[in-house]
């Protein structure tokens, strides 16, 4: 299995293929650059974006389970080294992060928790209003 990011205006995708590229699951999100005012403290100068992931599915035939752990760290370790803020939206990060939060942010990452703005700049996104 591959996980593979597919960078997009306005929503970007992690998804999860297998070797044949048979696609069995995806995580999205928006990339929002810099922090919406008022939320991020200013005590985490090097933080460029934030990125809102709203919506993660996955083949159940296939491990399900399995394939959103295999998502969810993928993006939390690629957003970790792009120095970007995850917001989780989507109640799989948000379930793995209330889990394993403490590590992930001892490892160096960064994610707060959502706001209502969140969810209008999601719908915008989908509405192709951005």
């Amino acid at each position: 299995m591959t996980v593979e990011l597919d960078p997009a205006d306005p929503i970007s995708s992690y998804s999860v293929r297998r070797a044949d590229r048979t696609p069995l699951g995806t995580a999205d999100f928006v990339v929002v650059p810099g922090a919406l005012p008022g939320v991020i403290p200013d005590a985490l100068p090097g933080v460029r974006e934030e990125r809102i992931f709203f919506h993660t599915e996955v083949c159940q035939d296939f491990g399900g389970r399995e394939l959103v752990e295999l998502l969810v760290s993928t993006a939390l370790t690629d957003s970790m080294r792009d120095n970007a803020t995850v917001v989780p939206l989507c109640p799989m990060f948000a379930r793995h992060l209330r889990v394993h939060g403490d590590t992930f942010i001892a490892r160096g990452g960064v994610f707060r928790r959502p706001v209502a703005d969140d969810i209008g700049v999601v719908t915008r996104a989908t509405l192709g209003e951005v």
